[in-house]
């Protein structure tokens, strides 16, 4: 009966020191809000340029065959008017390839592919801060922890003789909050970053090929 007592206690004192999530977050002090803002501007750009990039890889599989119809039958308005209904780096290439027909061929490949280079950095705006979030977060993580600790030592040598162990524990505890939340954040946005750059190569590989499809066919004997 004793042991049960004993064993009841400890879980009450245990209940008793649980902390929720939002208390555990506040104790990082203010270096929580630049981490905070830091992870609502790396979700924001997240969704941003997913949208964006996804409506960028959406490419109808008979473009190129339409466009190729409209210009063995001659009808090069019609062709680029087809262009203009996909509003698609990949169509703007083409539609760039077609204005600029009846000049040497490598004039047109030109064209092209200085249309891909603004479409390609146009794919890859903003991701550059996403990757820079990725760094900073963490950054300020530690920053955090190591002025929280630098608080906790001088506080502790203000204690004098009086030395509690539970002083300097709570400070380092709470001085840890602020790298796991600025390691946190650096994850996710590193993720973030990679998954976007991932799904630009794919955009990319399909700009690629169509622009191959297209001067393979300005290049087809009549």
């Amino acid at each position: 009966m004793m042991l049960l007592q004993v064993d009841t206690t400890m879980v009450g004192q245990n209940a008793a020191e649980t902390i929720s999530l939002f208390e555990l977050l506040t104790k990082g002090g203010w270096f929580m809000i630049p981490i905070f803002l830091l992870s609502m501007v790396a979700v924001f750009l997240f969704v941003e340029r997913l949208i964006a990039i996804s409506k960028a890889g959406k490419i109808d599989d008979n473009f190129i065959r339409t466009v190729k119809d409209y210009m063995i039958g001659g009808n090069r308005e019609a062709a680029i008017s087809v262009c203009q209904q996909e509003d698609t780096p990949t169509a703007r290439m083409i539609e760039k390839g077609l204005k600029r027909l009846g000049k040497p061929i490598e004039n047109i490949e030109a064209a092209i592919e200085n249309v891909g280079q603004l479409e390609l950095l146009q794919l890859e705006k903003r991701l550059a801060i996403i990757a820079t979030i990725a760094g900073v977060a963490p950054m300020i993580g530690f920053l955090g922890t190591v002025t929280g600790m630098i608080r906790a030592f001088f506080n502790l040598s203000k204690a004098g003789t009086n030395i509690d162990p539970g002083l300097l524990a709570g400070g380092i505890y709470e001085a840890m909050v602020t790298t796991a939340a600025g390691l946190a954040v650096g994850i996710v946005a590193y993720l973030f970053y990679n998954i976007l750059v991932g799904m630009v190569e794919r955009v990319v590989y399909k700009m690629q090929a169509t622009s191959t499809a297209f001067m393979d066919v300005l290049q087809e004997p009549v």
